[in-house]
């Protein structure tokens, strides 16, 4: 079913250009961090896989009081940075052009730098981790090498005026996704995954949409756009926003936009995220291989699963042994932190 809010539908004011037809859309539901519960969190949020945004998160960062771009041009000058897929720039040059970046001629949007793999100067900035973003069964020793990330995939997005992630999309690997807004404001497109038969996904790539604006429809080429529900919020400093799996979604700058993502994997997700690697894999390994390996997924994913329920029916008693916490921990609180140390993990890119 469509998320349902107590607000009503609303609609965009500006005209029609070029033949393009202004999207309505209904606002993402908010909460105020301080007010809710890690746990709440996970009953009323994730584990459903409901979208919202939560304001007041992660205060204690660092790069809240610092980061700037300014900053970030002191900081690292002309040091090649990851912008996206095989494209680098030195730091000090992608930020003028973001700086410069308006909607006419919108500058380039950084999307691939992970930063315990390209920019580990970061990471005494985001600590403690914001306890909404930890990855959970990304965390556990018990997970493949390949996929194993107690940083939950830590990245860096930077944009200025106009820009935007290159294409709407879910996220692969069936993970949950959540980005907290550091600098600036950055406005987020969603579509429940239902509606993704209306937002036309490309035949090699089917979690990339062909729709170029889902602002403004441009419903000659894509007709059946107008029959999708779209949600529609700002991120300013503080905000964070949960996309679940599979929930399309797209982001662009409002003004000079600084933000970290995140992924997330429990068992809300589990069976997708099997699906997707043996999807992913399957041209990669022999299928004995491949069998042996989704095989270990299911058989893990039970154990995980008996392991956290555990930690949620006896907190304290799961607190006292160290083996829960150890395969699969529950919460931050109990997990170690992963911006204390540089990861030694590569990001496979192919």
């Amino acid at each position: 079913m469509h998320l349902q809010t107590e607000a009503t539908d609303r609609a965009t004011v500006a005209a029609p250009t070029g033949g393009r037809v202004p999207a309505e859309w209904r606002p993402i539901e908010r909460v105020d961090g301080t007010h809710l519960s890690y746990e709440d969190f996970l009953a009323r949020y994730m584990h459903p896989c409901r979208p919202v945004v939560i304001s007041n998160v992660a205060p204690q960062w660092a790069a809240m009081r610092s980061w700037t771009p300014a900053h970030f041009k002191q900081r690292f000058g002309s040091k090649p940075v990851a912008i996206g897929y095989g494209r680098d720039m030195p730091f000090d040059q992608f930020i003028d052009e973001v700086v410069a970046s308006t909607p006419e001629a919108p500058g380039p949007y950084m999307y691939r730098s992970f930063l315990h793999e390209v920019l580990p100067e970061l990471l005494p900035d985001v600590i403690p981790q914001n306890k909404f973003c930890f990855p959970r069964r990304y965390a556990s020793p018990l997970m493949p090498e390949k996929w194993r990330r107690p940083d939950g995939y830590l990245k860096l997005l930077v944009g200025g005026v106009g820009s935007k992630f290159p294409v709407m999309h879910f996220d692969g690997e069936n993970a949950h996704a959540a980005i907290t807004q550091i600098y600036g404001d950055k406005e987020f497109v969603m579509f429940a995954p239902e509606d993704g038969q209306y937002l036309y996904p490309k035949k090699f790539f089917p979690n990339h949409s062909m729709v170029d604006d889902p602002t403004l429809m441009d419903l000659d080429r894509y007709p059946l756009l107008a029959k999708a529900t779209q949600y529609r919020t700002v991120l300013k400093p503080g905000d964070m926003i949960f996309v679940p799996a599979q929930w399309w979604h797209a982001a662009r700058a409002l003004s000079t936009s600084i933000s970290v993502c995140t992924n997330m994997l429990d068992a809300s997700n589990w069976d997708g995220f099997i699906a997707d690697v043996a999807q992913a894999e399957r041209e990669k390994m022999p299928a004995f291989r491949l069998q042996l390996l989704t095989g270990y997924l299911r058989v893990l994913g039970k154990a995980l699963t008996a392991v956290e329920s555990f930690q949620a029916r006896s907190p304290k008693l799961a607190r006292t042994l160290v083996l829960p916490r150890v395969i699969t921990p529950a919460s931050a609180d109990v997990a170690p932190e992963p911006s204390r140390r540089q990861l030694n993990i590569r990001i496979p890119t192919a």
